[in-house]
């Protein structure tokens, strides 16, 4: 039986954005999954999405959607990406997948009835767009989140705690005695001296007044927080809590993949969990870098996204795959530029492979008729091009264990290079006008051999270059990777067959604008569909309305008199409001964004004849109105002049 081998990327969180930031940990995951299989293992590798929180909810309700089918269709177009990037994952976990929200319930509850979890109150600093507290020692003098670098603000409310507390000194004897637990080792040393030197404190894992998650199965006012939601994810794709058998064969994970901006919540939240619930600890987390876009971190807000999608179509998916893994040291950060990318093409990929492929069939076509030839002994530097090409494979799988594919595809880089030497070395032009042709024939085989051992080397990383390699080489089976350690497996009389280049060569200056475009199309295409573009109406979702519509809406300038703390609900506020002689009360959510003193007294625009609606006991005569920027900044509306209370608003 193959030994088992699970790894896994993080759960997503569902943005419909993804760039080529995200991709580069996915396409990362693949790799190893292909190479782990290549090597003989039983690789199973998952990825997904995390759909739950207040901010899916607050998101999909600004177009009119139930959450679910807002992520639906993202995770659809996720879908679609991997497909068009060859991602090969074996589960596709949703953290609304049902047997997983049952799996989070029992879990909680299994928690709570070992004395793990109880319930108390927070009071701390959030970060909306993270959906993370924060304590005063975490965070700058501006209370700035120190995962995202936003404004948090202010939040206190009823929850459930995990003792996290009590796993500070078991997580710093695991790390000590399980030294490739965290890598690279840079990554530990950041969790002791940010989080575990000075002692963890309780976790909160669950949130009051959010609708959109697992409940709580004993408190229908609490949903689970993101974290055991989101972590126990990696345990369902794989069988948890209805298919043990499967659990058991892949279980523990040989690696998760992170980003270093959460290795913190697998490091330290995960393996506490997995400790409380009595589970094996995953082999290792790494937690690789940032790709960076002109030395900036790819966002959206910052408008500097570079896609993956305009880079497959124009290029190829083995263009992006080897740009993503050949340039960057994987678990340090790397810069991404359109220059860079096709410099590396036109170098590595046209110039040393393509070039390399397309003369030696020229040659084998011109001079032999198209087949293999027939060598003879060897001398000097068909040795030394034999050594080279069978140690590489050796040099790989070095690498690998590392998962350093930068390192690897450098040693395959340099059989690449050495075989290119080696024709200028024997000079097949000339020694091609011998009486004798033993020499050239043995030149043109080991050439082609040379590139047999180069594209069963390369089939992991990039399979349909090593394919195609084949196929002009004549080869129509799949390579193995043991063909690797044997010189010679290349039968004489195949027949090989010149095709188009398989990495032609690019005008720099022009791909620059061709490539800029079709990224900046899609740009707007996406901002438009998923709601982050600066219009403030999405076309696809949104239909047109006419003046009689327009005209049903009862807009009105409303003054604060009071605000309340909602009896029933922690995170509600009851916003007293007078217009003129009416006066009336309206529930509102935004409590996480202003205080109480911040509206006593403030102008602020409404619809005052939205049909009244029940909020936990509360009845809500309206709707207030405001502006949300894509960090999760809100501003309350009001008018840019003093102007009486209960004025209409046209």
């Amino acid at each position: 039986m193959k030994e088992k081998f699970y790894l896994t990327t993080p759960i997503y969180y569902p943005n419909g954005n993804l760039h080529i930031g995200h991709t580069y940990c996915t396409i990362a995951a693949d790799t190893i999954k292909r190479f782990k299989n290549y090597q003989g293992y039983d690789a199973y590798f998952t990825t997904g999405t995390d759909e739950h929180g207040q901010k899916i909810a607050q998101t999909a309700a600004d177009f009119g959607m139930k959450p679910l089918e807002y992520v639906d269709r993202i995770v659809e177009d996720t879908k679609e990406l991997w497909k068009l990037l060859d991602i090969e994952y074996d589960s596709f976990i949703r953290s609304t997948d049902p047997q997983h929200e049952k799996n989070v319930q029992n879990i909680f509850q299994t928690l709570y009835d070992k004395g793990e979890i109880y319930k108390g109150e927070y009071e701390g600093f959030y970060c909306t767009p993270c959906e993370s507290f924060w304590t005063e020692s975490q965070m700058d003098e501006e209370h700035n989140c120190p995962d995202c670098g936003r404004p948090t603000h202010k939040a206190k409310e009823s929850t459930y705690f995990f003792k996290l507390s009590e796993y500070t000194d078991k997580l710093l004897d695991y790390y000590k005695t399980h030294p490739d637990f965290i890598k690279p080792k840079s990554r530990e040393r950041e969790m002791i001296n940010n989080f575990l030197k000075d002692g963890l404190e309780d976790l909160s894992v669950s949130r009051s007044s959010v609708e959109w998650g697992v409940p709580v199965p004993f408190d229908e006012e609490h949903v689970i927080y993101v974290w055991i939601d989101a972590l126990s994810c990696y345990l369902s794709a794989i069988g948890y809590g209805f298919d043990e058998e499967k659990f058991n064969a892949y279980w523990p994970a040989g690696v998760h993949l992170v980003g270093k901006e959460i290795v913190r919540f697998h490091v330290i939240i995960w393996p506490a969990l997995l400790m409380a619930m009595d589970l094996p600890l995953p082999k290792q987390i790494f937690g690789h870098g940032w790709i960076l876009f002109d030395d900036d971190k790819m966002s959206k807000s910052k408008g500097n996204i570079q896609y993956p999608e305009p880079i497959v179509n124009l290029y190829g998916v083995d263009a992006l795959r080897y740009f993503l893994l050949k340039e960057f040291t994987f678990g340090e950060d790397g810069s991404f530029t359109v220059d860079k990318f096709l410099k590396r093409m036109n170098s590595d990929l046209a110039n040393d492979l393509g070039n390399l492929l397309s003369r030696t069939v020229s040659m084998i076509e011109k001079y032999t008729d198209g087949e293999i030839p027939s060598p003879s002994d060897a001398i000097g530097p068909d040795e030394d091009l034999k050594e080279l090409l069978l140690g590489t494979k050796a040099k790989v799988e070095e690498a690998m264990e590392e998962w350093q594919f930068s390192d690897a595809l450098e040693s395959i880089w340099q059989a690449v290079r050495r075989t290119n030497k080696y024709v200028d070395e024997t000079e097949p032009w000339i020694i091609c006008k011998d009486e004798d042709q033993t020499r050239i024939k043995t030149v043109l085989y080991n050439l082609a051999e040379s590139l047999r051992i180069i594209s069963v080397l390369l089939y992991p990383f990039m399979k349909e270059t090593a394919l195609k390699l084949r196929e002009q080489l004549g080869l129509c089976e799949n390579p193995s990777f043991e063909e690797a350690d044997t010189w010679g497996l290349l039968e004489i009389g195949t027949k090989v067959e010149k095709k188009a280049p398989i990495f032609p060569r690019v005008d720099i200056e022009k791909e620059r604008e061709r490539l800029a475009k079709a990224n900046d199309d899609l740009n707007e295409e996406r901002m438009e569909k998923l709601g982050g573009s600066k219009k403030l109406v999405d076309k696809h979702t949104k239909p047109e309305i006419t003046i009689d519509d327009f005209g049903k809406l009862e807009i009105r300038v409303a003054k604060v008199e009071s605000v309340e703390d909602h009896p029933n609900a922690d995170r509600l506020y009851l916003l007293n409001l007078k217009m003129g002689c009416e006066k009336k009360t309206i529930v509102s959510s935004i409590k996480d964004f202003y205080k109480p003193e911040d509206l006593v007294g403030k102008n602020i625009v409404i619809v005052n004849n939205l049909k009244p609606h029940n909020f936990r006991g509360i009845e809500s005569a309206g709707m207030l109105l405001a502006a949300e920027d894509e960090d999760g900044k809100l501003s309350l509306l009001t008018t840019m002049e003093e102007i009486a209370d209960g004025s209409c608003v046209y």
